[in-house]
């Protein structure tokens, strides 16, 4: 591709200069205060460098929660754009890149970090184990996971972004209608990002797998752990197949070959076939997570335990391998025939049973509980009504014949939306406000907190519940405008109002971290909820190695029990051995950087840089293949020490080293 140097540079729109503008004061900003404040060597030793899954899990959080501040902001110019009829606020351009990277990094860029975040924080610990299976991978999985989010996002200012949609179809994604580069920052970026999220599947398949502690069998084991588990397997199964999907694109895009391109023998529902055979499952691969997340907050708010978890392990499984033969609903309307249609709506509707034998479970753990109104209790029954909306018009979008009505309309993004951030957003809120104590030693505010719930979900409903009745109307999707006769405006602009109102409810969310890392109590117990599962037995925040003595569990909810009977919470200074623990590595991170450069060359189709470039990644496998480093101990006396400090602090469940 002929690229000139001064066209790299996005130029000539007012909103892009802002945005380059604010990258170049936010970098030197970062730049200078870790300069000021002589933070360098400590960024690079404690957080660059780490292979603790609890310190990889948070920078997974920090970099979900500022990609949700970044797709957000596409949120607000759609809803800004569509709010009169006619406005010219954004071009048409403009309007389907933004759509594009909305939907790709609120899905791939902020739902799964966020998850995956808490997965990490989270699951060793409730498994009993010190660390993952694989450290080291799971540290490379972070860093291609960010070098892929940080080459797509850089898209909007250098080069181009995307504008084919979050789905990428074809012919539409192809050279012939997009010829410039900005479907290739979505071939290679995701690319880069999707490698590092199947080596976490495998990785969390092992950990469960093969690390949980003494006496816990996978029936014995928190539903977070089961959801991760049935996530991870799903991953494995359907990330492979969107590698193919984008490889082909790359080839198709930068080599010259035809797999998807009609006019050259190729076939473009091979593409949207593809896609959704890991689409679909991508879907749970969100949800699933989100529901052990909500299994937990309402079992511990409710002080009971879950009701029904034989048949809720049932129901993960059940949806996992129902996700996989879904997929041809997603194109009812592209002549797949009356008899393929009618198959798939029958398997989508069976989808529906497990998930309605969950949202049962949790009403009935709630019946006759004692209830506390946590801020994390409010996302989990809020969760409820809104999650249903969103799966009871799935099943009208299931019916192929009904479909044709609904698919290209904004009912459809009603629906998807009613699933997902229901689904996925309350339960990353609901887990964060959980949770935030064992990774912070701090709790956030509830009042805020509380403030956070009520803006977030009334401007969720103010914005999406308009675009069902805007569908059945006939307002089309991906357009971005319409006409005053249409009759479509008051009720875009009701959705506009209740996405400023999403917002504030967002940015009440992050004044909370703040007020929250200034002014919260840091004297608090380590287990502030009463809580049940095995996480809440060590500090807060949790010292490095997890556990002095590894636990041995006798029953599900096996941390309850140990309060109740007053057994397993006493260390015994004989007990204290040395704790092997693996050491930090700069590798994945440089691993990140060679990646990002190779993937931005050839963005560009700058072959011969490129592959001068993929030296490096040779040269780090064969680094990694000869690195004979078996870690270090932790020795009794740092153990004994460490446990004594926080042991002995008021209000504590594990009162003593004696």
């Amino acid at each position: 591709m002929d690229i000139k140097w001064n066209e790299i540079l996005i130029t000539g729109d007012p909103l892009i200069l802002g945005a380059q503008i604010s990258i170049v004061l936010t970098m030197l900003g970062v730049v200078g205060g870790l300069t000021y404040f002589k933070k360098w060597k400590w960024l690079w030793s404690e957080w660059i460098t780490t292979v603790d899954h609890k310190r990889i899990g948070i920078m997974y959080i920090i970099a979900a929660t500022i990609m949700f501040f970044r797709g957000g902001m596409d949120g607000m110019l759609m809803r800004a754009q569509t709010a009169r009829p006619e406005m010219e606020f954004l071009s048409s351009q403009h309007y389907n890149e933004i759509f594009t990277t909305h939907g790709v990094i609120m899905i791939l860029f902020m739902a799964m970090p966020f998850l995956i975040g808490l997965m990490n924080v989270v699951i060793p610990l409730q498994i009993g184990a010190r660390d993952v299976a694989f450290p080291q991978l799971n540290a490379l999985s972070f860093w291609l996971f960010f070098s892929g989010a940080m080459l797509f996002n850089i898209s909007f200012v250098v080069g181009g972004s995307p504008d084919a949609g979050w789905t990428s179809y074809f012919p539409l994604a192809g050279k012939e209608f997009s010829p410039g580069i900005g479907n290739n920052y979505y071939a290679i970026a995701l690319q880069i990002a999707g490698i590092g999220t199947l080596m976490t599947g495998i990785n969390f398949i092992v950990t469960i797998l093969k690390m949980r502690t003494k006496g816990m069998t996978l029936l014995k084991m928190p539903m977070f752990a089961w959801t991760t588990l049935v996530t991870s397997v799903i991953i494995v199964a359907s990330f492979p197949i969107f590698t193919v999907a984008l490889a082909l694109m790359t080839f198709d895009r930068l080599y010259g070959t035809h797999f998807f391109t009609v006019s050259g023998g190729g076939m473009d529902m091979l593409w949207a076939n593809l896609f959704w055979l890991w689409g679909h499952p991508e879907v749970y691969i969100v949800a699933l997570p989100a529901f052990g997340i909500f299994s937990e907050v309402i079992a511990t708010f409710s002080r009971k335990s879950l009701f029904g978890y034989k048949s809720m392990v049932v129901s993960i499984v059940g949806i996992a391998i129902l996700s996989m033969v879904v997929w041809v609903h997603h194109f009812y309307t592209m002549g797949s025939g009356a008899l393929v249609n009618s198959v798939f709506s029958i398997t989508t509707m069976m989808i529906a049973v497990p998930t309605g034998v969950k949202i049962f479970n949790w009403l009935f753990t709630m019946r006759k509980g004692r209830i506390k109104m946590t801020t994390a209790m409010l996302w989990a029954l809020a969760f409820v009504p809104n999650f249903v909306i969103g799966g009871v018009t799935g099943v009208m979008l299931a019916m192929g014949a009904a479909d044709y009505q609904y698919h290209n309309t904004l009912f459809l993004v009603a629906h998807f939306h009613y699933v997902l951030i229901p689904g996925v957003v309350f339960a990353v809120f609901a887990g964060l406000y959980y949770w935030w104590p064992k990774m912070f030693g701090h709790m956030l505010n509830e009042r805020i907190g509380k403030w956070h719930f009520w803006l977030f979900v009334i401007g969720f409903n103010v914005t999406f519940m308009p675009m069902f009745f805007l569908g059945l109307n006939g307002a089309v999707r991906r357009s971005f405008t319409y006409s005053v006769e249409s009759g479509f405006a008051p009720l875009f602009l009701v959705s506009a109002i209740g996405s400023v109102i999403l917002a504030i409810g967002f940015a009440a969310f992050c004044y909370n971290i703040y007020w929250s890392m200034r002014y919260a109590d840091r004297n608090i117990s380590s287990d502030p909820w009463d809580a049940r599962t095995l996480e809440w037995a060590t500090a807060s925040p949790v010292q490095h190695y997890n556990f002095a003595k590894l636990p041995e569990v006798k029953t599900l909810d096996a941390f309850w029990h140990m309060k109740k009977n007053n057994e397993g919470l006493t260390l015994h200074e004989n007990e204290i051995e040395k704790i092997h623990m693996p050491s930090n590595s700069g590798q994945p991170f440089i691993m990140c950087v060679v990646f990002g450069i190779v993937g931005f060359f050839l963005v560009f189709e700058w072959h011969i840089l490129a592959a001068i470039a993929s030296v490096g990644i040779i040269a780090g496998l064969i680094y990694r293949s000869f690195d004979y480093n078996d870690g270090y101990y932790v020795s009794v006396d740092e153990v004994k020490e460490t446990e004594q400090a926080w042991r002995k602090g008021k209000a504590e469940v594990n009162k003593y080293v004696s």
